[in-house]
C-alpha cells in the first residue's frame, strides 16, 4: 500500500473511533440524566415539605404568643363574636397570605390562622377559657 492510502485509512479509523467515543458519551449522559431526574424531583418535594413545616411552626408560634397576650387580659377589649384579628408579631410577614380570626363567646376564646391557599399548611387553632 502507498503511504497516502495508509493515511487515508488511518483517518477513517480515527473518525470511527471518535464517533464511537461520542456515542458512548451520549449514552453515558442519558443514563446519568435518568438517574439524576428522580433525585432532583425528590429534592424539590422536600423543599416544599420543609417550607410547609416552617410556615406551620411560625403560625403556631404567633398564635400561641397572641393567645397568651389575650389570656393575660387583652380579651376584655373585644366584643363577643368573630373578629378579624391583627397580630403584633413582625414574623407574620413570613407567612403565606392568610387571615387571623378571633372568636369570643363569653370567656371562651378561639384564635386561628387560616391560609388563603392550602400549600401543605392547614389552619392553626388555639382555644382557651379565661378565668
Amino acid at each position: 500500500m502507498k503511504t497516502s492510502q495508509r493515511a487515508k485509512y488511518g483517518r477513517h479509523d480515527r473518525r470511527r473511533e471518535a464517533g464511537a467515543l461520542m456515542t458512548d458519551l451520549m449514552v453515558g449522559l442519558a443514563i446519568f440524566s435518568l438517574a439524576i431526574l428522580p433525585l432532583s424531583l425528590s429534592f424539590a418535594k422536600e423543599m416544599q415539605l420543609v417550607r410547609a413545616h416552617y410556615w406551620r411552626g411560625l403560625a403556631l408560634g404567633i398564635v400561641d404568643g397572641e393567645m397568651e397576650i389575650l389570656a393575660a387580659g387583652e380579651w376584655r377589649a373585644f366584643a363577643d363574636g368573630q373578629i378579624a384579628y391583627a397580630v403584633h408579631a413582625p414574623a407574620a410577614t413570613n407567612l403565606p397570605p392568610g387571615t387571623f380570626q378571633l372568636t369570643k363567646s363569653g370567656r371562651q376564646l378561639r384564635l386561628e390562622w387560616k391560609p388563603d391557599e392550602r400549600k401543605g399548611v392547614g389552619a392553626v387553632v388555639r382555644e382557651v377559657r379565661v378565668k
